[in-house]
């Protein structure tokens, strides 16, 4: 007998996970197909995992800071056991660091929009929560390879911004098991180890897919959340020429570096996105920092055309890229003689904002782009694309009629058509990690 499902949805990330969480409460008899071992196993075990709320957008913003509730209640939301524990979210806080060019007015506009509770820093007050840091500014962002990258500025940080309740998860890939539990809690299954070679149609309606080894599954939804091989995806199912916004893969590293001496950081330390010096970095266990780059210009971005064939290597280049940059920021930071970090691939569309989304294949529905930025955002995305999906299969033409999408947490309202297909490229994005 042909297996069936009323969704299939192609990945198993933390967004897939959560997709299938949200449609099998639902009622819908899910399936999620991952050509990897286990839930997360993919560029989710690598995320960064930051929760915060400063976006370019009113309606990124929101989004953001709807899901906080999600992460402060993650074992209320999951209302599911897992044999493995749960994820751990620490909410230290955020503490941001605007640059000289971009200013931060138009942020604080829109955590007043949103109702974002924040606090403006002075420098003393930055060096009060967070001694190690040094409040010189370091704008222009530069690379060491550039001779004016050693010059010591004589300008300062003039203040910071602190938001309380964000901070960050310590093991993403264990947040993509709780949600798998939670989604076979209400009947959901996952099959692993499998590729999906065919999307299958007919009338312009999806019919299911095909696996890499000739078997055939019938489902009248099929979902791409294939993350970094979303395009790949697309191009099987024939909808990628006919959107206007698309999706690439982006090759990042993210280095790991002891805390400055005479510091805990992983336990006194606070998640900062210091757009002066354009790295972030949060806590990390072993008494250590994460720090990946805000994609400034001098970096230069390395596409893949290939989502299975990238080099995996740090390098030198980068490495000192970044950690250099940070040491900048964190005068008594220990430079390793060897690189330690990960190198993973973004799934990132034309203007860095997600696409939560129908296609132009009746059926057949996307939670793509999202890499760098949206793992905070996986259960409210996923809620959003739940409700997207029983719109338009009963009847609602999305583009024409977009959601109008209540956030459960916070009360707003937004258009759910910010995150569509056919959006031009939104000018307001930072064309960056942050969204």
């Amino acid at each position: 007998m042909k297996q069936t499902a009323d969704a299939i949805i192609i990945g198993a990330g933390i967004i897939g996970c959560a997709v299938a969480f949200e449609l099998a409460k639902k009622g819908f008899k899910t399936l999620n197909i991952d050509k990897l071992p286990t839930a997360g196993f993919g560029p989710t075990s690598n995320s960064c995992a930051i929760i915060r709320a400063h976006y370019s957008t009113f309606e990124g913003t929101a989004f953001a800071y709807d899901n906080f509730w999600y992460w402060q209640n993650w074992q209320d939301y999951l209302d599911a056991d897992d044999e493995s524990g749960y994820a751990k979210y620490h909410d230290t806080g955020t503490i941001w660091i605007p640059n000289q060019v971009h200013g931060y007015q138009h942020i604080l506009d829109l955590y007043e929009q949103v109702g974002v509770p924040y606090e403006v820093w002075t420098r003393e007050q930055l060096q009060h929560r967070l001694p190690v840091v040094t409040t010189r500014s370091n704008w222009p962002p530069r690379r060491p390879e550039n001779e004016d990258f050693w010059q010591e500025s004589d300008d300062s940080v003039q203040l910071a911004i602190y938001t309380p309740g964000s901070g960050y998860v310590s093991d993403p890939q264990l947040a993509s098991h709780n949600l798998m539990r939670a989604a076979e809690k209400h009947g959901g299954k996952f099959m692993f180890n499998q590729t999906v070679s065919a999307i299958r149609q007919a009338n312009n309606r999806v019919q299911g897919v095909t696996l890499e080894n000739g078997v055939e599954i019938d489902a009248p939804i099929v979902i791409n959340v294939a993350g970094p091989h979303s395009f790949v995806i697309n191009r099987m199912a024939g909808v990628e020429d006919s959107m206007n916004v698309k999706t690439q893969p982006l090759r990042h590293e993210v280095h790991h570096v002891p805390s400055p001496t005479g510091y805990n950081y992983e336990t006194d330390g606070i998640h900062v996105s210091d757009g002066d010096s354009s790295v972030y970095f949060r806590p990390e266990v072993g008494n250590s920092i994460m720090v990946g780059s805000e994609d400034p210009e001098c970096d230069p971005k390395e596409w893949v055309t290939d989502p299975d064939d990238f080099n995996r290597n740090l390098t030198e280049a980068q490495w000192k890229a970044q950690v250099y940059r940070l040491a900048k920021r964190l005068p008594d930071l220990p430079i390793p003689d060897k690189p330690k970090g990960v190198v993973d691939l973004y799934d990132v569309s034309d203007d860095w904002i997600p696409i939560y989304d129908k296609s132009s294949l009746d059926g057949f529905y996307m939670a793509i782009g999202t890499s760098g930025n949206q793992f905070k955002n996986a259960a409210g995305a996923a809620h959003m694309l739940s409700e997207i999906i029983q719109a338009c299969e009963n009847g609602v033409d999305h583009d024409i009629a977009p959601l109008q999408y209540k956030l459960p947490n916070i009360g707003l309202t937004i258009n759910a058509g910010f995150f569509s297909r056919n959006r031009e490229v939104n000018p307001d994005s930072s064309f960056s990690v942050l969204g």
